[in-house]
């Protein structure tokens, strides 16, 4: 097994995934979904970073063609939730439980989550200095079409699939001789990512704040390419503090967390409703700085 990292430290490579049959809701409070195949049902899960507990109890459930998106104030424990999910090793599971596709997510070492097909594109992504971008995008759909038993794409059959996802993205062929988001804006960073999710085609999706640092115009370009990527094969989750990008991005369902709980869920309805009158419905006491 091979893992290739993502430019933001992700494990992006989505070697295939298993189907395996839905578990039963476990919600404890929140929102009962009746769609498709589940692809992540998370229940009752607790992390901590050293003595200090961050994910108190958190309950989501994800079928195939949703979009959820995870709210709530500073400190709150979204980023950190991605993260468990993913396998970063600066988090402990102290309790509950993790499935992706039916399969125990908490088993499975980082490389292998990300070969059983999550992704995770971060806040920042960071650079990669002396890895091409075209070699490192190549190398990743390559190495996900071997475990397919595909045949691997040389240089030129790669270029043209290449060239209709950059166009999603508003990409250049200029950004693939570059070193992995070298110099790259901001902007042109979260692109990249979107290009890889777009080459990759995840079963789960998790975008970890991907319109911060984003005009209009670039959050636009983002949000058309993820857009482009929805569909009844995968779900997606979006961490964000603003409406703004859920214009672009219509979800599902909303979820507000507090205290490294999911507190609140609702339809889209419920994010104009932070909008416009904030968190003031949380016991602001409640609130840890996770």
């Amino acid at each position: 097994m091979l893992l290739v990292a993502s430019s933001s430290g992700a494990a992006a490579v989505a070697l295939g995934s298993r189907p395996a049959p839905s578990s039963a809701a476990r919600r404890g409070g929140a929102l009962q979904m009746e769609a498709g195949e589940t692809v992540l049902d998370v229940s009752d899960l607790c992390a901590a970073v050293g003595e200090t507990p961050i994910l108190k109890g958190v309950n989501l459930k994800v079928r195939k063609g949703e979009v959820h998106a995870i709210m709530g104030p500073n400190g709150s424990g979204k980023s950190t939730l991605s993260k468990v999910i993913v396998g970063h090793p600066a988090y402990e599971v102290t309790g509950g439980s993790a499935l992706f596709e039916g399969e125990d997510l908490l088993e499975l070492e980082p490389e292998e989550r990300a070969q059983q097909g999550v992704f995770l594109a971060f806040q920042y992504p960071v650079e990669i200095p002396g890895v091409a971008n075209n070699d490192f995008l190549r190398l990743a759909v390559n190495k996900r079409r071997q475990a397919q038993g595909l045949d691997e794409y040389d240089p030129i059959e790669f270029f043209g699939v290449l060239s209709e996802k950059m166009s999603q993205v508003s990409m250049s062929p200029d950004f693939l001789g570059r070193d992995v988001n070298s110099g790259f804006s901001g902007g042109e960073k979260k692109r990249n990512e979107i290009l890889q999710l777009a080459l990759l085609e995840p079963s789960l999706a998790i975008l970890d704040e991907t319109d911060s640092g984003l005009d209009i115009d670039a959050l636009k370009t983002v949000a058309a390419g993820v857009n482009a990527y929805r569909g009844e094969g995968n779900g997606i989750v979006l961490i964000t503090h603003y409406q703004r990008l859920l214009d672009y991005i219509k979800p599902d369902f909303v979820h507000v967390m507090s205290d490294g709980e999911i507190v609140r869920s609702g339809g889209p309805e419920l994010a104009l409703e932070l909008e416009s009158d904030g968190y003031a419905f949380l016991d602001a006491g409640a609130r840890s700085d996770a």
